[in-house]
């Protein structure tokens, strides 16, 4: 009896000291992270049997089981992913936002600095001192464009870094995690029983992981884990790891890309495969914003340098040079091509490719405006024909090669992209091109610097003027005139006079062989040759210029259609460059810069908005997650002061049964 007691007491006795050891080893771990609750699982011995009945024989500890929810894990390494995810695109587009809508720091203020410069010189066109206020409020205009292109720039670079620090860490956590596997799989295997605190430790490291990069898990039988991302991919089997690598990459070196290990060759990823975690955040935003933002701010440098353009050149310097002369300086801006990259996995001997701005396009009422889009390209080979894919929408087109593409795509139901292709060389299969028609622009332009270093270029005046005979007895008048791009204006001292005769019901003659356009009441007519019959408010066209002849002319008038000679007062040509501020000069003739660029500030404020909206919910639900889990698996101190109380009070308990049991023995002994 004496010895049954003993043993009963002893196994209480090592129970209640396996109850304390494990709250103490809770409560000295409540604040180490990744810590789960563990407590232990008392199991009764097998009872005696007796001519009495089943007699017990006290109990033991099976097992020191982990409190654990893979549930609630999984619920919180969700939401964690998302909320690193969030918290990586935030700060970043948080930055780029506040820039864009600082009066001092953004595109708008220095637009309307810039067209307040040529309203000043339409108030004195023969200053040189207005002349160089709108070159200087020019020069504010593109250092604005080079600001902001260096801050996106800057952008790129830091996503840069932050891409391989964050594949550096990747890679660190699945060599820990690994280790952790190899030492779980020898810890079960040698006791068969559950190495809790390793558990938690790998646990805790997927956690770390799954903040860099959204991953998932699988448990094998011998207890090791497999991490998964994307699609499958994996990074940890069992105690095998997949590295990843940051890599330049194929279709544009200057951005750094992921790529994943393997024994013969690192393969590149597409970045949809990365998602969650502050990896997946920052080139999603890098796709998604920045490069948005990046050909954005392009396309207006670009529209604008190519509409200021196509307008100056229809004018007269104050030299009194207009297009064709050898002196003329047509373009007031300068800006970048756009950019083509040659895949750097394309096979040797693939063609060289290059592309070019399309002039800027004539609306049917006197404004220019560009078709570029803010999309990026991709020209692709088969071998046998070549495609274009708009990137933004996947739109393309195809042709057997570059100028019958470019034809495809000029006469195709979606227009003109704004820029044409040209090449040397073949297109073997599987060669391809990543085209930015504007990722550069803003950075690259600029004053020209031949309007710079005299001001005195800029075409502040109309080539042409129109004016009555002065011999005229009626009182028609005609107004000063203007051309449209192609226009042939007279030479110097060989004007065109158009006479006025009464006969057929009054016409106008002299046009020679030119081809005229008639608009009247609403109704535009062509006339080959020949005179042209006389409407009073017509307004006449030929050779790219125009007019307007109103009044009742007397036969024999003329009008003098002439170079416009000592037209140094004359604003004609930048009353038209003022008026692009306002005109739908981008986007296929649909919108002004201004609205382009207030369209875009609003879009990345309302993106952050949106970004920062879902990161409160889902950092909400993080915290409500966390705290289901820590309901579960959390030390709380208040229990594990009860429970130490509890089994102290065992053990105290047990002491005394093997006291009993002890003196028991020795009376039986003492009766022997």
């Amino acid at each position: 009896m004496g010895s049954g007691i003993f043993s009963i007491g002893a196994s209480a006795l090592q129970n209640a000291q396996l109850g304390l050891a494990t709250t103490s080893h809770n409560i000295s771990n409540a604040s180490t992270a990744g810590y789960n609750r563990q407590r232990i699982v008392q199991v009764a011995n097998a009872a005696t049997l007796t001519g009495s009945g089943y007699v017990g024989r006290g109990a033991h500890v099976s097992n020191i089981e982990r409190i654990y929810s893979s549930y609630l894990v999984a619920q919180v390494n969700v939401a964690q992913s998302s909320v690193s995810k969030l918290e990586s695109y935030s700060t970043a587009i948080s930055q780029l936002s506040s820039v864009l809508l600082d009066d001092s720091a953004g595109l708008s203020s220095a637009l309307e600095g810039f067209f307040t410069g040529v309203q000043q010189v339409n108030s004195a066109p023969s200053s040189l001192t207005t002349r160089q206020t709108m070159v200087s409020a020019a020069n504010t205009l593109t250092a604005r464009f080079q600001s902001l292109s260096s801050l996106v720039s800057s952008q790129y670079q830091s996503i840069n870094g932050q891409v391989q620090g964050y594949v550096n860490s990747i890679n660190s956590y699945s060599e820990q995690i690994a280790t952790l596997n190899k030492q779980i799989i020898v810890a079960e295997s040698s006791s068969n029983q559950i190495p809790n605190d390793l558990y938690d430790q790998r646990d805790q490291l997927v956690a770390e992981l799954n903040k860099l990069i959204g991953v998932k898990t699988t448990t094998n039988s011998n207890g090791s884990y497999n991490v998964f991302f994307g699609n499958g991919q994996q990074l940890v089997v069992g105690t095998k790891v997949s590295s990843l690598a940051a890599i330049a990459s194929s279709d544009d070196p200057s951005r750094l890309t992921v790529g994943i290990v393997n024994p013969s060759a690192t393969v590149e990823l597409p970045e949809s495969v990365i998602t969650g975690g502050s990896l997946g955040g920052i080139l999603q935003y890098r796709s998604e914003t920045l490069d948005t933002v990046a050909n954005e701010l392009g396309r207006t440098a670009a529209s604008l340098a190519l509409t200021f353009n196509a307008q100056h050149a229809l004018g007269q310097d104050l030299l009194g040079n207009i297009k064709d002369d050898s002196s003329f300086v047509a373009d007031f801006f300068k800006v970048t091509t756009p950019t083509v990259i040659a895949n750097t996995n394309n096979p040797l001997g693939s063609a060289e490719v290059t592309a070019e701005f399309s002039p800027a396009s004539y609306s049917s009422d006197g404004t220019f405006y560009t078709n570029l889009t803010t999309s990026d390209y991709r020209l692709t080979s088969d071998g046998s024909s070549l495609t274009l894919t708009r990137l933004s929408d996947n739109v393309s087109w195809s042709a057997a090669d570059i100028p019958a593409l470019n034809t495809a795509i000029e006469t195709s139901s979606q227009g003109s992209q704004g820029f044409t292709l040209s090449s040397t060389g073949t297109f073997p299969a599987g060669s391809s091109y990543l085209i930015q028609p504007t990722r550069l622009a803003a950075q690259s332009v600029e004053v020209n610097s031949a309007i710079a270093a005299d001001v005195r270029q800029i075409a502040v005046a109309a080539p042409i003027r129109a004016s009555v005979g002065t011999s005229n007895t009626g009182t028609a008048t005609i107004t000063a005139g203007s051309v449209v791009p192609g226009y042939s204006a007279p030479a110097s001292g060989s004007p065109v006079t158009l006479t006025y005769s009464s006969s057929n019901g009054g016409e106008l003659t002299g046009f020679s062989s030119y081809p005229v356009t008639v608009t009247a009441n609403g109704v535009t007519s062509t006339i080959n040759s020949g005179a042209v019959p006389y409407t009073t408010g017509a307004t006449i066209s030929f050779a790219g210029m125009s007019f307007t002849i109103s009044g009742t002319p007397k036969n024999g008038d003329t009008f003098v259609i002439a170079k416009n000679t000592n037209g140094v007062s004359d604003n004609r040509n930048s009353l038209l460059l003022a008026q692009l501020q306002s005109a739908k000069t981008m986007a296929g003739n649909t919108a002004s810069y201004s609205t382009i660029y207030a369209q875009l500030v609003s879009s990345v404020g309302n993106k952050g908005g949106e970004v920062q909206t879902i990161l409160t919910a889902q950092t909400t639900f993080l915290s409500e997650a966390q705290s289901a889990r820590d309901s579960v698996s959390g030390v709380n101190l208040d229990e594990e002061a009860i429970k130490l109380l509890e089994y102290q009070q065992s053990y105290q308990a047990a002491a005394k049964m093997l006291e009993i049991a002890s003196k028991l023995f020795d009376s039986l002994l003492s009766i022997g």
